[in-house]
């Protein structure tokens, strides 16, 4: 089994305008509204795959029903800690005539510390030997920069993986506590680090000082360029063909879906990051946070070019 686990899930809203305009009133020529925050996204990419997952995280009020409502509604099982405070919304507002997009982010709700020790008590109830944890996404206020960490160390204790994909505090301790694999991207992995990450020399350093702080395998990801996977003695590039990207948010979140799906058939590292690339690609070229069918990932992984450095 594969689970999701979502912190501070929202719903995604994109509008689609003619220009991005400062300082005008925009008019929407569409709106398309998702099922968002970074684990939910790998959820829908996996359901999307004919892939069994279970979405676990907070949800709230009116929102959080909506929420719940549609990830039900397209087949995904839920096991929810719902909160007293409502779950965020998030704005996308994407051109027409350039491709360029702007997203605005809610912090998200406050936390309470019995509703996090009610998430805890319910991850630790469902961790069996061999399934898959994906633990992906911000951390809404009240929760500590840690839990991944925590989370993380009960899952490895109870015999199953863990995929994490986060970033600053949460990503540093995170790596502490040994996932199987992180897929930062190339800023975060910066961030993380505090090394450049502009060559592919530099990449491979950061690659280096992220397994020393105990992760066994790494994909960085770089959008529009080649993506690197590391395993800790091998290094991968992974191309993608060229598209026609309409929204690049949630991309990442597809890669992973890819990922997981493949591991959890007990495919390999190497064997699984082409498909987690075409994921990502194909996810790209949907509009708003949508995500691509099945056949349109199995035709673009015959198209990913994968080079080992």
């Amino acid at each position: 089994m594969i689970f999701t686990v979502t912190l501070n899930p929202a719903l995604d809203k994109e509008y689609t305008v003619p220009d991005l305009k400062m300082d005008e009133v925009l008019r929407a020529s569409s709106i398309q509204i998702d099922y968002g925050g970074k684990g939910f996204n790998v959820s829908r990419m996996l359901t999307s795959l004919g892939a069994e997952n279970v979405a676990i995280g907070f949800l709230g009020g009116a929102t959080g029903k909506s929420l719940k409502d549609g990830l039900v509604d397209i087949g995904i099982q839920t096991d929810f800690v719902w909160i007293s405070s409502e779950t965020r919304t998030n704005v996308s507002i994407v051109s027409n005539s350039d491709k360029h997009h702007i997203k605005v982010n809610e912090l998200g709700p406050t936390v309470l510390p019995d509703e996090i020790t009610m998430l805890m008590e319910k991850i630790e109830g469902l961790i069996h030997p061999g399934d898959w944890w994906v633990l992906a996404g911000s951390l809404p206020p009240g929760v500590k920069a840690d839990i991944y960490s925590q989370i993380i160390t009960m899952i490895n204790a109870g015999g199953a993986k863990t995929i994490l994909d986060t970033s600053g505090q949460p990503l540093t301790l995170g790596c502490q506590a040994k996932p199987f694999l992180v897929k930062p991207n190339t800023y975060e992995a910066a961030q993380l680090t505090g090394m450049p990450a502009d060559t592919p020399e530099q990449i491979f350093e950061i690659t280096s000082y992220i397994h020393n702080m105990g992760v066994g395998n790494i994909i960085i990801s770089a959008g529009k360029k080649k993506s690197l996977l590391s395993d800790g003695k091998n290094h991968w590039f992974g191309a993608s063909p060229p598209i026609d990207e309409k929204n690049p948010i949630g991309a990442g979140d597809a890669m992973v879906a890819g990922l997981v799906w493949r591991l959890e058939k007990d495919d390999s590292i190497k064997n699984a990051f082409p498909w987690g690339i075409a994921c990502g690609t194909a996810a790209a070229s949907q509009p708003g946070t949508g995500m691509a069918t099945r056949s349109q990932i199995e035709y673009l992984v015959k198209k990913i070019q994968i080079e080992e450095v």
